[in-house]
């Protein structure tokens, strides 16, 4: 048997092949989307994927604010936040979080940052996130190519 055909080839950062990537997010579904987009980031979708490399593309996400949610979940759903002080437990929905300043901006990288590794790769991963409320992004100098996200799984 020749062994030398079955090597395991492992990614490290000098030989992973990062690119940009546009994702348009008008009506698509919140989570749906961001389990897309957690392994677009995490390199998940790429055949030399290593789990401890970050070997994911750039994502950029456009129209965030027109992302959709189901059923009653822009009221009923529950995000919790603790401020370290004593009763300092603080309630938000998605249609709060919506309301305010980058609302967009902030539901999605809450989203996608509980689909990440909790270490510190995946706050490293995070980073390689952008998301932009209107159709414009400001990445155009590295060339990014739009994908459909529909078509991954």
């Amino acid at each position: 048997m020749d062994t030398l055909s079955y090597k395991t080839i492992s990614a490290n950062a000098k030989t992973v092949n990062k690119e940009w990537v546009v994702v348009d997010a008008t009506d698509q579904i919140l989570g749906r989307l961001a389990t897309k987009v957690a392994k677009l980031l995490r390199g998940k979708y790429k055949p030399n994927f290593t789990p401890h490399v970050d070997c994911g593309d750039n994502v950029i996400i456009i129209n965030a604010d027109k992302v959709r949610l189901t059923g009653k979940k822009w009221t009923d759903r529950i995000y919790y936040t603790y401020t370290g002080y004593p009763g300092g437990q603080r309630e938000h929905t998605p249609a709060s979080i919506m309301a305010k300043q980058d609302g967009a901006e902030k539901l999605l990288r809450r989203v996608v940052k509980g689909m990440l590794p909790k270490n510190r790769l995946g706050a490293k991963l995070l980073n390689n996130m952008y998301v932009y409320e209107g159709a414009e992004h400001k990445h155009e100098a590295q060339q990014p190519k739009v994908i459909d996200i529909n078509q991954y799984k």
